[in-house]
């Protein structure tokens, strides 16, 4: 199983997410592929991602059960901690 999210995507890319994943609500798509599959919607996602953002998370053999990755500007990053995934926070860029 995998999950797409993206945020402020091209309508091209989301129409092209479309074709492979079923949209379950605005920008997330799911569904399942093999592992090659998988990394092909992913190159095409952070290729044509401009200045949006996105994330996939798909089942994986970890401890926690799943995998992630993040592309584009995006305030949340993954981190590892000690074999963990984790997501930090930087700091908005914009000032108040």
């Amino acid at each position: 199983m995998m999950v797409v999210v993206v945020e402020n995507a091209p309508p091209r890319l989301r129409g092209r997410r479309a074709v492979w994943l079923v949209e379950v609500r605005a920008g997330v798509y799911v569904g399942h592929y093999s592992r090659r599959t998988r990394e092909r919607i992913w190159a095409e996602v952070q290729a044509a991602i401009g200045e949006g953002n996105g994330v996939i998370a798909w089942t994986a053999q970890t401890d926690i059960g799943y995998a992630f990755d993040t592309c584009g500007r995006n305030r949340r990053m993954p981190v590892d901690l000690d074999g963990l995934p984790l997501v930090a926070f930087h700091p908005d860029e914009t000032p108040l």
